[in-house]
């Protein structure tokens, strides 16, 4: 092997800049704390009652960050604050809707 395969095989290994090391790196954007808990506060607004109480903060802390991980790529995330942001929304705004149309009908049936 010459000189310059060796070199090459050298230049080859190294990752990209903002690339994942490692499979948890990968999937767990643990340097954006932002788009993750923005993540996790999105898939529990799914429950019923506390979905409005975490939609909220799951589409702000979604927003905050991608505008993180767009910044800074070795930060990761995008797909984190992404389901954030849409779970968040949907869920958060959904529920709040649903409250308001129940008050809405109580009061109008029961007065």
């Amino acid at each position: 092997m010459s000189s310059s395969d060796s070199q090459m095989q050298q230049a080859g290994s190294a990752p990209p800049p903002g690339a994942a090391t490692n499979a948890a790196e990968f999937f767990i954007p643990y340097k954006n704390g932002y788009a993750l808990a923005a993540y996790y506060l999105g898939i529990f607004a799914f429950i019923p009652g506390i979905g409005i109480l975490l939609g909220v903060p799951a589409f702000i802390l979604g927003l905050k960050g991608r505008k993180l991980a767009v910044k800074y790529p070795q930060a990761r995330g995008k797909a984190h604050a992404w389901v954030g942001i849409i779970m968040g929304g949907v869920f958060g705004i959904g529920q709040l809707l649903l409250l308001a149309l129940v008050l809405l009908g109580f009061f109008v049936f029961w007065r």
